[in-house]
């Protein structure tokens, strides 16, 4: 997998999810960020909006939050389910942690993909 393409995260049912996981990324990979930044790909700014099928296409990765990307998914593309999130309005410090945890996996596995390590 490039990290060259950025990692979509995605919650249909709860914003506050997808975005707390790409900004948790963002703190928690900065050389991922800086990298990004030097080829031109800024994702400062960025907030909930559709996922239309161009962005899963453009995805490196594609993660959900326990959600159905319906018509935005052509047959055979690999979505990473994080169902086991529990929703920021119940318990926003529970969501952090799993969300956390998920993201440091993720930001190990792009390095060692960056690097060709296995």
């Amino acid at each position: 997998m490039s990290i060259d393409r950025p990692v979509l995260f995605v919650c249909l049912h709860g914003a506050a999810k997808s975005v707390l996981a790409a900004a948790d990324f963002r703190r928690i990979a900065p050389g991922v960020l800086r990298t990004l930044l030097a080829e031109g790909v800024d994702l400062r700014g960025q907030a909930p909006r559709r996922v239309t099928r161009a962005d899963v296409v453009a995805a490196a990765r594609v993660v959900a939050f326990g959600c159905d990307l319906g018509e935005a998914v052509l047959p055979g593309t690999a979505v990473e389910q994080w169902t086991d999130v529990p929703a920021v309005s119940d318990d926003l410090p529970a969501a952090r942690a799993v969300i956390r945890g998920h993201l440091e996996r993720l930001v190990d596995e792009c390095a060692r993909a960056r690097s060709g390590r296995p």
